[in-house]
């Protein structure tokens, strides 16, 4: 009779821990993730700052297996500089186009975990056409019982750096300007 009876209870425990493992999906709230971005204004006069209004996409995470994929989608168009007159100029040809290229996307094909957190995604971000590998640093990474909507939320600060020339956007470089462009992104997701 015990035997049955140990046998059950490791299935039992088996099949808990197996549960456990299984990956969640997150929906990102619009309402709490922007990318953001500085790049530079004249070989160092300054940095200019802005920010996407528009994004959209999920991330599925399994922290005890140590996996996860991100799909994130851009609205290149919701481009917000506090300068409507620059944001106008960015939508142009001249640097995001975006009646050609209305949207960017980031594609992961690996999570790197520390401690059952994430912490770098590498992957394929595309814009402006062309699509090219490039590896997020989640600065913070953290998974809270939203008082509010009652439902779990993680949210990330991440960043990365990138050519902006790589991707066939070099307006101003015959300026002198700096082609290097830095992402900040501030992200949450909802458990789904």
């Amino acid at each position: 009779m015990r035997i049955p009876t140990l046998a059950f209870a490791v299935a039992a425990t088996i099949m808990t821990a197996a549960a456990a493992a299984e990956p969640v999906t997150y929906e990102l709230d619009p309402d709490h993730t922007y990318p953001s971005f500085e790049t530079d204004h004249f070989a160092g006069a300054s940095i200019w700052r802005g920010k996407f209004n528009k994004s959209h996409g999920t991330v599925v995470l399994d922290s005890q297996a140590g996996t996860g994929r991100v799909d994130v989608t851009v609205d290149m168009a919701s481009v917000n500089t506090g300068n409507a007159k620059l944001d106008e100029e960015l939508r142009t040809d001249k640097f995001f186009d975006v009646a050609r290229y209305p949207t960017a996307t980031f594609k992961s094909d690996s999570v790197q975990f520390k401690d059952g957190k994430p912490v770098a995604v590498q992957g394929t971000f595309t814009m402006h056409g062309v699509s090219r590998p490039l590896t997020l640093t989640l600065v913070s990474f953290k998974c809270y019982q939203n008082p509010i909507i009652k439902k779990e939320v993680c949210g990330t600060e991440a960043t990365a750096t990138f050519d902006r020339s790589d991707y066939g956007i070099s307006f101003a470089k015959d300026y002198g300007f700096f082609m290097k462009t830095t992402l900040h992104i501030q992200a949450e997701g909802v458990r789904q």
